[in-house]
């Protein structure tokens, strides 16, 4: 429906050759988003969008400049200068005081600077420049008043950018994500190692703190590359070669794992070091999001659906986009929505397959409980249980094609609708046409009975 409208014409890529991506036609029946309005700004790739409140979003990217936008209107409300260098990370701050009622973003950059900025006035705070290494990734502990920047070292911060403890030096690589866990605690990607730290204030009654080193996990075989908090009991890990594990979040514990190496029920007489030829890029997990009751996980160029009480993957789209999927997010409702690296935004809502009594369910990409092949006698009883559950598909619903390069992330704003951001410079606010058209008219409406122009006649 949007596929020509910006960029003249451009040709998906991966569509040299012919695709098994999934299509849709122009009347997208189930896609509200039918108009779009373009935000120019930046000067690089816009890798970065984060939402302040309901109606205001930041964006930033290579180009070291942050923009704050109202995601109605898409009126460029601020234009925040102050690092040299591409942002690394981004993260809001709304103060926790009653009486103090501050929005605030908190960025990093490869100059190695952190800077807090004031929302409503879009002047700068802070500045930090203290730092060894870059920080890679920001964490609100919002309960707590504090944040803490990832780098080489984990530090602890209060929102007046004072330092409040740091751990040693943990490895030149530097923590690639953050998760806040219960009692005080969180959880560190450092390599292939998952690191919790407990933080704890002073006994002596100052305002310091104290950060603790209380376990290492090392159950990931490759760098953990993507974490997400599924609740206050589970939290889920993903590594670039395909490993999912899922942790309990009080004790460490791994609870499940799945690994997608192979897909052994498609291919069962492949020998297992065929698996090692497929490309990182094709297992790698970019991205995993959650609703409590599913993990969402974007593999590849694919999109899987993890049932957490169920242990296994219960609906997957192998090839959702002709690239690698770089975000994906569920929405309120069944549906999901993914962007990749092919320039395409596209929408997917989770159904239920009607399946036949001696239909197989196949078992998904993801290979249960890592290497090894299922004995008979468990092939059997997994078999068994396929049959008495519900069988799900990911069925495409919408197809937002408005860049023309990798769309690296968006945001999701309910009926202010969707705005999204690429390597193409550009940021789109994609907007219900119905909605839009329906406030036009309200609009005019008002227009005219204020001046008297309008005449309701019986």
């Amino acid at each position: 429906m949007l596929r020509w409208l910006i960029g003249g014409g451009r040709e998906p890529q991966g569509l040299a050759e012919k695709s098994s991506v999934q299509t849709i036609g122009e009347e997208q029946i189930q896609n509200p988003y039918t108009e779009l309005l373009v935000l120019k700004g930046h000067q690089d790739i816009v890798r970065f969008l984060v939402q302040i409140d309901d109606c205001r979003f930041a964006s930033a990217g290579d180009d070291g400049i942050i923009f704050l936008w109202n995601a109605q209107t898409g009126e460029k409300l601020y234009e925040l200068h102050g690092h040299t260098h591409k942002i690394t990370a981004i993260a809001p701050f709304s103060s926790s005081d009653v009486t103090e009622e501050t929005d605030l973003i908190i960025t990093a950059s490869a100059d190695r600077t952190v800077i807090v900025w004031d929302c409503a006035s879009g002047r700068q705070v802070q500045k930090v420049s203290c730092f060894h290494s870059t920080v890679k990734c920001l964490t609100v502990l919002q309960r707590l008043n504090v944040w803490l920047s990832g780098g080489s070292d984990l530090c602890v911060w209060n929102r007046k950018l004072d330092l409040l403890c740091k751990t040693s030096h943990l490895t030149d690589a530097g923590i690639s994500a953050l998760v806040e866990l219960p009692k005080n605690c969180v959880a560190a990607a450092v390599g292939k190692e998952l690191i919790i730290f407990r933080l704890s204030a002073s006994n002596n009654g100052s305002e310091g703190w104290n950060i603790l080193e209380v376990k290492r996990l090392v159950d990931h075989q490759d760098n953990i590359s993507s974490i997400v908090s599924v609740n206050d009991l589970t939290f889920v890990t993903g590594s670039h070669i395909g490993e999912l594990i899922v942790w309990d979040a009080l004790d460490w514990t791994k609870q499940a794992s799945e690994c997608n190496f192979w897909d052994s029920s498609v291919h069962p007489d492949v020998q297992p070091e065929i698996k090692l030829s497929q490309s990182p890029h094709e297992t790698s997990v970019q991205h995993l999001t959650s609703d409590e009751e599913c993990v969402f996980a974007a593999v590849g160029k694919g999109i899987y659906v993890y049932n957490l009480q169920m242990k296994r993957v219960i609906a997957c789209q192998r090839t959702a986009h002709d690239s690698t999927v770089l975000h994906l997010e569920k929405l309120p409702n069944r549906q999901l929505i993914s962007c990749s690296e092919d320039g395409s935004v596209r929408i997917w809502e989770l159904r239920e397959k009607q399946q036949l009594p001696a239909e197989s369910v196949p078992t998904g990409f993801f290979n249960m409980w890592g290497f090894g092949r299922a004995n008979k006698q468990a092939h059997q009883a997994a078999k068994k249980m396929h049959e008495n559950t519900p069988v799900y598909f990911l069925e495409l619903v919408g197809d937002l094609i408005g860049h023309s390069s990798a769309v690296q992330m968006f945001l999701y704003f309910g009926e202010l609708g969707l705005a999204t951001c690429s390597a193409d410079h550009l940021i789109i606010l994609w907007k219900d046409g119905e909605r839009e058209s329906s406030l036009r008219s309200l609009t005019l409406f008002k227009k005219l009975a204020q001046s008297g122009d309008l005449q309701l006649r019986l």
